[in-house]
C-alpha cells in the first residue's frame, strides 16, 4: 500500500464564498455542508463537490494574501472556453500549435487549463 492516497483539492481564495460558487456554476458542482440543519460559519473553508460523485471534493479555502505567483498545481477541466470567459474566467495563453489547450484562471487568479469536450462515444451517456 503506498503511504499515501488522493483525498481532495483545495483552492486558496480572498473571497472564498463567492470563488466556490463560481466553481459549483463552472463545474455543476454543489456545496457539500456539515449535517441537515447545522450552521457553517462563514468564515470556514467551503467544500464543494460534485454530485454525481465522480470528481474530486474542492475545498475553498480563504486566504488574506492575494495570488502573486504561478501555481505549481492546477486544475485541468474539458469545456467551452467561450462560457467560461463569459463567466468570468481570464484568458491566459489560448491554444495554438505548440499547446492543445487553453490556459485560464478563475476570478481570484488561479489557473486551470481547458481542454475540449470529450467526444461523445456511442452507447456512453453524454456526461453535461
Amino acid at each position: 500500500m503506498p503511504p499515501a492516497r488522493f483525498k481532495d483539492l483545495a483552492l486558496d481564495a480572498n473571497d472564498h464564498q463567492a470563488l466556490a460558487d463560481w466553481w459549483c456554476t463552472v463545474l455543476g458542482y454543489e456545496r457539500s455542508g456539515g449535517a441537515p440543519g447545522q450552521e457553517i460559519p462563514e468564515h470556514w473553508p467551503v467544500p464543494i463537490r460534485d454530485p454525481a460523485g465522480e470528481g474530486p471534493t474542492i475545498w475553498i479555502n480563504p486566504v488574506p494574501e492575494k495570488k502573486t505567483v504561478k501555481n505549481r498545481m492546477h486544475i485541468d477541466v474539458r469545456g467551452d472556453t467561450e462560457e467560461l470567459l463569459k463567466l468570468g474566467a481570464t484568458m491566459l495563453r489560448r491554444r495554438d500549435a505548440e499547446l492543445d489547450w487553453d490556459v485560464m484562471a478563475d476570478p481570484e487568479g488561479n489557473e486551470f487549463c481547458v481542454f475540449r469536450p470529450e467526444p461523445e462515444v456511442i452507447g456512453r451517456p453524454s456526461v453535461r
